[in-house]
């Protein structure tokens, strides 16, 4: 943890009032307005998974059967973790636990961001380049959508075939070579991908160098725009042929896929990596708000519209999933495919065959961008506000070290940027976060409940909200305490037990590239009982004393204004 401050607030017995501490080195700034705070955390929450992973998840898991479990992981996991965070980030300034985590999502979450601005720029023209196979880079194994559709409506099998939207993003935008390139053998980078990386990193620097002030104002383009294109998406969705059947796939449930264990574990980590408690996002966002801002009412609001744009975004893409198999005349089952292909191969197909479709392509991908964007806005804020708080100072020239931070970023992920980029990114979408996190808020809701304790935790949201603070103190507890820890180990051991695997295609990873990917989940995990120990070793008295000294919170929080403890 890296605590707010370093001076201790004195409390008046008589009056009930904590005395304003001394302000740090470096003076910590706050979000200019309240919305600018909310969109900022929309924007972290609301990312490529809402258009990517939920829409796959639910259509891998039988459609509406995954979204009854959903719903119930909502209630009792995602929403209780949510607003923990944006209270204990409110009242005690945490800032950093997760920079290791972080960077890893920054070495290659920035590099999908590319992968959308290459398609943004390749479809400003009179037609998307993946629509057919008269390019430079098609092979003669390519068949159009319309040549495949006519073998399906004539039940002929075309064998070995590949599709021109395959094509564009394997060998045009990854630069793709058969077999040549591989986790094995990443080769150069591409340049082109590089080049749009750093448009992307540019994009973020002026976003971040000022704090919040600048990404506050960000957000109101990035936050926003994704609405007004899922919207228009949505629309243009329903009015097609075959709509209507992928929307039936979406939301009717399927009773029997309740009994399947995987569709609970598959809910849970989708509405616990939606919302994103335990990526440090959450902590650094809340830091710079007032104490007295209802960080209650914040978390019901933000996960509430997280939620809905995940079946906002699912009614979208599931209209979209039904054209595509009504005009193929297959089933909706058999449409689409798992890893970034959804995004960057069945609905660039979809998009492709609509009148004016280098419109939509261009609303589509530019929707991507500002998706990526607001998260990479959080991830790397959670980074800088941890470092800043460790040492303030930095804050005179965070001009400076927002650009050091950039480069560095930039460095770790460009050989992610290389024709083999695609088997690096796979590799660390499925072991840089996605395991460790798990652990990691397990831990932080056993630390906040049951070492800090859920009661003094409960006293520091009165002293923010007043005598105004939520009912139901007992079901929050019960969350805190029990249900989310417990639900948390469970979807970490089950992670342990079934050891995933990165997959790309029909590639599979050797050995050595599983070993270096728990490598990767084990060098987060590691701080935290390496910390502990060097805790203890440092800490004067007997072991008994040590212990004790070390679990009791070592510093009071700073805050700019007057806290007022309600007793």
């Amino acid at each position: 943890m890296a605590p707010g401050s370093v001076t201790t607030p004195v409390l008046d017995e008589k009056t009930h009032v904590i005395e304003k501490p001394k302000q740090q080195e470096g003076e910590r700034e706050q979000w200019d307005t309240k919305i600018e705070f909310l969109l900022s955390v929309i924007g972290f929450a609301v990312d490529l998974g809402n258009v990517w992973r939920f829409p796959y998840v639910c259509y891998r898991n039988g459609g509406g059967a995954f979204l009854i479990p959903y719903l119930v992981m909502l209630v009792f996991g995602g929403f209780p973790l949510f607003y923990m965070e944006l209270a204990l980030g409110q009242y005690q300034r945490i800032g950093y636990a997760i920079c290791i985590i972080a960077t890893f999502v920054s070495w290659y979450y920035n590099t999908i961001i590319s992968w959308a601005v290459f398609y943004f720029f390749s479809s400003m023209q009179s037609e998307v380049p993946w629509k057919h196979c008269h390019n430079p880079w098609n092979t003669p194994n390519c068949i159009d959508f319309e040549q495949r559709a006519e073998y399906y409506r004539q039940n002929i099998t075309a064998k070995n075939y590949t599709t021109p939207n395959e094509e564009f993003f394997e060998r045009e935008v990854l630069g793709l070579d058969g077999d040549k390139y591989n986790i094995d053998n990443l080769g150069p980078v591409n340049w082109r991908i590089a080049l749009c990386l750093v448009g992307v990193f540019v994009l973020v620097y002026f976003a971040m160098w000022k704090g919040v002030k600048s990404s506050g104002k960000a957000v109101w383009i990035t936050a926003t725009m994704p609405y007004v294109v899922l919207t228009i998406l949505l629309i243009r969705g329903v009015t097609l042929d075959g709509a209507l059947e992928g929307i039936e796939y979406f939301i009717i449930p399927r009773f029997d896929r309740l009994g399947d264990y995987s569709v609970w574990v598959d809910a849970a980590a989708q509405i616990f990596f939606s919302l994103g408690p335990g990526f440090g996002v959450l902590l650094a966002l809340s830091s710079y708000n007032k104490f007295s801002n209802n960080c209650f009412r914040d978390a019901l609001l933000t996960s509430g519209v997280n939620c809905g744009t995940s079946f906002l975004a699912g009614f979208a893409v599931f209209s979209v999933l039904g054209h595509m198999a009504y005009t193929q005349n297959t089933d909706v089952s058999k449409v689409a495919r798992e890893d970034v292909g959804l995004i960057f191969i069945v609905y660039p197909e979809a998009i492709s065959n609509l009148s004016i479709s280098s419109f939509w392509a261009i609303l589509f991908f530019f929707m991507l961008i500002t998706l990526g964007l607001d998260t990479t806005f959080g991830g790397l804020e959670a980074i800088a506000t941890g470092i800043l708080d460790e040492w303030p100072q930095l804050r005179k020239r965070r001009e400076i070290f927002i650009l050091v931070l950039m480069i560095y970023c930039f460095l770790g992920g460009l050989a992610t940027t290389t024709y083999g980029g695609i088997y690096l990114v796979q590799l660390m979408d499925t072991y840089g976060a996605p395991i460790s996190i798990l652990l990691i808020v397990c831990l932080e809701a056993v630390a906040v409940s049951w070492i800090y304790g859920a009661t003094r935790f409960e006293v520091d949201i009165e002293a923010m909200l007043g005598p105004q603070h939520p009912a139901y103190w007992w079901f929050w507890k019960i969350c805190w305490m029990v249900i989310s820890p417990i639900f948390l180990l469970i979807l970490f051991i089950l992670s342990l037990y079934i050891a995933p695997t990165p997959r790309y295609g029909e590639y599979e990873y050797p050995t050595w590239s599983i070993v270096v990917g728990w490598l990767i989940v084990c060098s987060s995990l590691v701080l935290v009982p390496a910390y502990a120990v060097y805790k203890f070793l440092i800490t004067p008295g007997t072991v008994a004393e040590r212990i004790r000294t070390i679990m009791i919170p070592e510093e009071a929080p700073v805050h700019t204004e007057e806290i007022r403890v309600y007793v």
